[in-house]
């Protein structure tokens, strides 16, 4: 068996429901921080427990997913790096059908809940804000990507996305609009058909054990070409993690 360490030339392997611990030397009222590195050992998904005891904060504990990528980030394919195939010679993307057509969606981690496509574009032929994959919303609020994710009721996340155009002479004022369960943010946007981008974040308390992330682009687009093709903004680099109990002080520095 061929087992992956993550980091150095020796690591621990945890079971089902094994659990590993160790006492450390602190001094009271001041706040210390984990790091770690970790790796899947098959194929399902698995979740890593990470507590401190004794601690005056109830079920103030953290469950990290453990991905393909690895991060603490919630959602599955944040990055739209992983979709449907583009052949090398096609500068036009691909346009991915909603849920309607089509069962199963060919953008892993992603359903296409809205009437109309959403194009998969690449880095070859468009701008594209992080790595080589993106998401552009051409329809309007006819075209929406949406996730359903795990939460735990009253924990505060922080949803973290780009937003940006393809520079492919698609310009104007742009308006995507990021929903987390019942909190919503609209995040405008000047194109100027450059293929500029801006990060935007939408925080909010979770009610429920699920809860649903979704983009729409609240206006409709077209390229300025003359071409009379639809357009819109750019989704990249979606992030949700879990914020601590106490952001005011950790996010001072020293």
């Amino acid at each position: 068996m061929l087992l992956v360490v993550p980091e150095g030339a020796s690591a621990v392997r945890l079971g089902d429901n094994a659990s590993i611990k160790t006492k450390l030397k602190v001094k009271n009222g001041i706040f210390y921080s984990i790091s770690f590195s970790a790796s899947r050992t098959c194929a399902q998904e698995e979740k890593l427990n990470v507590s401190v005891a004794p601690n005056p904060e109830p079920k103030d504990w953290g469950i990290l997913p453990i991905q393909t990528v690895y991060s603490s980030n919630l959602l599955k394919n944040g990055n739209f790096e992983q979709g449907p195939y583009i052949f090398p010679n096609t500068s036009w993307g691909v346009l991915i059908p909603p849920n309607i057509e089509d069962d199963h969606s060919p953008l892993p981690g992603w359903m296409i809940e809205s009437l109309k496509v959403v194009k998969y574009i690449d880095s070859d032929h468009f701008r594209v804000p992080n790595g080589k994959r993106a998401v552009e919303l051409v329809a309007g609020r006819e075209s929406a990507i949406a996730q359903t994710v795990k939460t735990h009721p009253g924990k505060i996340y922080d949803l973290i996305f780009l937003v940006g155009d393809a520079k492919n002479s698609c310009e104007g004022w742009m308006m995507v609009e990021a929903t987390a369960g019942k909190e919503t943010e609209q995040v405008p946007y000047e194109s100027k058909g450059a293929g500029g981008f801006k990060r935007a974040r939408l925080r909010f308390k979770a009610i429920s054990r699920h809860t649903r992330i979704r983009f729409l682009s609240e206006y409709y687009h077209m390229k300025s070409d003359n071409s009379g093709s639809l357009c819109g903004p750019v989704i990249d680099d979606v992030r949700l993690i879990t914020v601590p109990r106490h952001p005011e002080r950790t996010n001072k520095t020293t």
